[in-house]
């Protein structure tokens, strides 16, 4: 009698231990819905990997500029700034290649 007692009580530690569990990792995760800027800051920057991948065939600055730059506009709205730091330092790159080259 006194195992079977053990095992609920084992049982119901372990219930509460996962609820507790679940409760926490919930408020730790942020809610994914995404405003109406994030939207379209998202599809900007779709459209900026489809110009740094054209980029890389054609090898024209132009194309990597539009692509840098449409990236750019996705990744400060979403307020990641060390992708915006490395974005700015792709553009720049590209647009002094630009200007210095023809």
């Amino acid at each position: 009698m006194a195992v079977g007692l053990t095992n609920t009580i084992k049982t119901v530690s372990m219930t509460r231990a996962k609820k507790w569990w679940r409760s926490v990792l919930k408020q730790m995760v942020r809610d994914k819905r995404l405003t109406p800027a994030q939207r379209l800051g998202t599809r900007i920057g779709y459209m900026g990997v489809g110009f740094l991948i054209a980029g890389q065939w054609t090898l024209e600055p132009a194309l990597y500029m539009l692509g840098f730059g449409c990236v750019l506009i996705q990744v400060s709205v979403r307020r990641q700034w060390n992708l915006v730091a490395l974005q700015l330092n792709g553009l720049v790159a590209w647009t002094i290649h630009f200007f210095t080259n023809g």
